[in-house]
């Protein structure tokens, strides 16, 4: 039962900030009243926070923070409402401060690009303060979509004169020379998760002069070999489909004045049985190297659908009783 006798009263300047507040048709005043023992009350431009005075205070603070970055110009999304209710119950309110008001870069079409998670943050912070960064992480975790992001606003802020970026080309079952079309409609398929995210952040005309020009360029990884890549944004996606002698090449490519991130889920390596992950062992190796960052994500960094969240988890743990049903198997069979 709601205690009635705390109360404060949050002073909105319009109906947007309510309905960004509270959500459309009071989404996120539902959830809040299901997470907290308070009630909300919407009074013109006033929301009466009645309950305990602990959650009381908690969506008072929550509420101050986030009106703090609508006022900004921040468009909050529900996904990242949510997160800020995550980081209030967990007594974190004021990271809601340090997550939001990051911004990276704002796309032609005006979407504002910010890391929704903290580890998300932890990976721009190490972008910033490493020529290296291994990010591991599983699907949906923004991982290349925020290298990109980066990677473009250093082109724009010219820290760096060109982007780089490349994946492996991994073979299902054919190889590329027998594939119909000229080299470029050979590889495109492997290199569209990075076309479109680039559309997304430079928009379609911007990206097509820059690719002209060689500011930008988009290759298989194999096509990497021999050259030094100097004043460049260089970002290798899918790394865990590299091979161990890829991987050693593509990190002895970085020239001086040069960045580079490595992305990959060592989860999903769709290398043939036999070859081992570059990812998954050049994070052994260089883990205790100086300059080189190594960045986990997790199924809490997810921003995709709220259901990809438990599809990873409940992978991780059939994944893990498998692997210890075998390890039973084996030790029954000595």
């Amino acid at each position: 039962m709601v205690d009635k006798n705390n109360c404060r009263s949050v002073i909105l300047t319009g109906g947007d900030e309510s309905v960004q507040l509270l959500g459309k048709h009071d989404r996120h005043f539902s959830l809040i009243e299901e997470k907290f023992d308070v009630r909300l009350i919407p009074k013109g431009h006033e929301i009466i926070i009645e309950g305990t005075q602990e959650d009381v205070e908690k969506i008072y603070l929550m509420f101050q923070e986030l009106l703090a970055h609508i006022r900004k110009g921040h468009l909050l999304t529900d996904r990242e409402f949510e997160y800020a209710l995550k980081l209030t119950r967990q007594g974190e309110v004021d990271l809601i401060r340090t997550l939001f008001s990051d911004l990276v870069l704002v796309t032609p079409r005006g979407k504002q690009i910010r890391p929704k998670t903290l580890g998300q943050k932890r990976y721009l912070e190490a972008i910033r303060c490493h020529d290296i960064v291994l990010s591991i992480g599983p699907a949906g975790t923004g991982k290349t979509y925020l290298a990109l992001a980066m990677a473009v606003d250093a082109l724009k802020t010219k820290q760096v004169q060109r982007l780089i970026l490349t994946r492996p080309a991994v073979e299902a079952g054919e190889h590329l020379g027998f594939l119909p079309g000229d080299f470029q409609e050979k590889v495109d398929p492997y290199l569209r998760p990075i076309y479109d995210g680039l559309y997304d952040l430079l928009g379609i005309e911007t990206f097509q002069k820059y690719r002209e020009k060689g500011i930008i360029e988009i290759a298989p990884l194999a096509y990497m070999r021999g050259r030094t890549l100097d004043d460049s944004f260089v970002i290798l996606d899918e790394g865990q489909n590299s091979t161990s002698e890829q991987m050693k090449m593509f990190l002895t490519r970085l020239g001086f004045g040069s960045k580079a991130v490595i992305t990959g889920d060592i989860t999903q390596i769709d290398l043939p049985r036999g070859r081992y992950s570059g990812l998954e062992e050049a994070s052994r190796i260089l883990a205790e190297v100086e300059g080189i960052a190594l960045v986990y994500m997790t199924e809490k960094d997810v921003v995709r659908h709220p259901l990809v969240q438990s599809i990873i988890k409940a992978y991780e743990i059939y994944e893990t009783s498998r692997e210890r049903k075998r390890d039973e198997e084996k030790n029954n069979t000595r």
